[in-house]
């Protein structure tokens, strides 16, 4: 029993320390991010996208504000004075030197009945601002996603490249040494050794440049997402394939969803509405105003006294409560204002509601024909992409092949070391090109989604 209970220790203790060996490794690796841990990062932390939030809550006040302004207003007053010196005395109207205590007290309220519908259009124009900023956010997120996808894309296109730069110099090193055995042999002369190890350091500078092309890539992409640069970062590598058929909708399909559907395009088209709203406010100073209003005050003073009803002397001062209850004055009334001429400063306000109106079709008419321009030359730019793509992977093939023959003839002392270099390097450029190719296609197609409304994912 003794045996078995430390056994079982033992193993409690082999399985913590397991534990705590894999929490440190796992602790130390950075986190790995995809594409859509950046966009939903960004959408929760990018600054710009919070500014374009508290623009959605400030016309969130507006709105309120235009709701309660058809409420009405009711305002209280009251004031407390002291003087000394000579004043009026109320009971035999003589002037004498005295101390003065007064106080009054009053309530006003006043309601618009009617004033050209322009608390109602102020209303309605709030609420369309307050649509319209919404969508200005979604614009902004939008905006940030397609960076974040381009920079996501770079960074994954510099590590391709990196890795065949790579793989380039170990080629060219396992070349170096089999070019070494064939030169002692006494097959190959040593300037084929000397031009192949020549050879491996050009290569070597090539990796240094991509290191740094993708260090760059890195840099861009925590930049838009507002991280430090020393932070421990690194993304996911997802498969990226590309159809051997190219399956794309119509361009018009395209522009007529996005249309209908892009935020950039709603903000302009609620742009349009609130600058007509506008006019009909401008428009509503030319109608008469009509309110209401009514109040009540009181007030107090020390130089009001009790008489003598006989002698009509002041006899005792008349107390604050009985002065706040008989000094009581009540109004209630209606006010009719007429605009007649005020200096053309309506008909200016008119005018200029119109012009910005006008702009703002215009600014409505310029959103869509960018929209569609752009989609346009994304079409058009995927297209190109693929057709890019399948001739420069039909180039890279040839070049394989005539690197394989190259090769072949230059092991067997068949060929020189110049001419093997030049087909070992047009077969890096056409890998290069083809990773160009690839990532410009995929980045055009992320576009084209984009558009119709689909997810930014790599993922299959």
């Amino acid at each position: 029993m003794k045996k078995e209970g430390n056994i079982r220790k033992l193993m409690t203790a082999l399985v913590f320390t397991v534990f705590m060996v894999l929490s440190l490794v796992s602790s130390g690796q950075g986190r790995i991010w995809t594409l859509e841990d950046c966009v939903n990062y960004a959408i929760e932390n990018n600054i710009q996208i919070k500014q374009t939030e508290l623009g959605i809550e400030n016309s969130k006040i507006n709105m309120l504000q235009g709701k309660l302004g058809l409420l009405p207003s009711l305002n209280g007053s009251s004031s407390y004075s002291y003087a000394w010196g000579r004043v009026l005395d109320r009971s035999t109207y003589d002037y004498i030197n005295r101390e003065t205590k007064q106080a009054s007290f009053g309530l006003d309220a006043n309601l618009l009945l009617w004033g050209g519908l322009q608390n109602q259009n102020t209303i309605k124009k709030n609420k369309i601002d307050f649509l319209s900023s919404q969508f200005t956010a979604d614009k902004m997120k939008d905006d940030i996603s397609l960076m974040l996808t381009q920079a996501y894309l770079s960074v994954l296109f510099n590590k391709e490249l990196l890795s065949v730069a790579r793989k380039q110099v170990q080629i060219t090193q396992e070349q170096v040494d089999r070019t070494n055995k064939l030169v002692e042999a006494g097959t190959l002369a040593r300037g084929s050794l000397l031009e192949i190890q020549a050879q491996v350091a050009k290569e070597d500078i090539t990796v240094i440049n991509y290191e740094n092309s993708l260090n760059l890539a890195y840099l861009d992409l925590l930049q838009i997402l507002d991280l430090p640069a020393g932070s421990d970062f690194d993304i996911d590598v997802p498969e990226l394939d590309i159809d051997l058929v190219l399956s794309l909708l119509p361009v018009n399909d395209v522009y007529e969803y996005a249309a209908l559907n892009q935020p950039i395009i709603k903000s302009s088209e609620l742009n349009v509405e609130s600058a007509y709203k506008s006019v009909a406010i401008a428009k509503g100073a030319l109608s008469p105003t009509l309110s209401m209003a009514g109040g009540w005050s009181t007030n107090f003073s020390n130089q009001f006294y009790n008489t003598d009803p006989i002698t009509g002397l002041p006899t005792s001062q008349i107390p604050f409560g009985d002065q706040f209850k008989d000094n009581q004055s009540r109004y209630f009334g209606f006010q009719l204002n007429i605009p007649i001429f005020n200096g053309y400063q309506v008909a200016s306000n008119i005018s200029r509601a119109k012009v910005a109106a006008a702009n703002e079709d215009y600014n409505f008419q310029l959103a869509k024909n960018t929209l569609r321009k752009d989609i346009e030359q994304a079409y058009n730019d995927a297209q190109a992409g693929y057709k890019s793509y399948i001739a420069t992977e039909k180039s890279l093939k040839s070049f394989e092949e005539s690197y394989r023959y190259t090769e072949q003839k230059f092991n067997v002392g068949l060929s020189n070391s110049v001419d093997y270099n030049l087909s070992k390097s047009q077969l890096t450029a056409a890998q290069s090109e083809l990773l160009r190719a690839k990532f410009d296609y995929i980045f055009k197609t992320k576009i084209l989604d984009f558009y119709m409304g689909k997810p930014l994912t790599l993922q299959k």
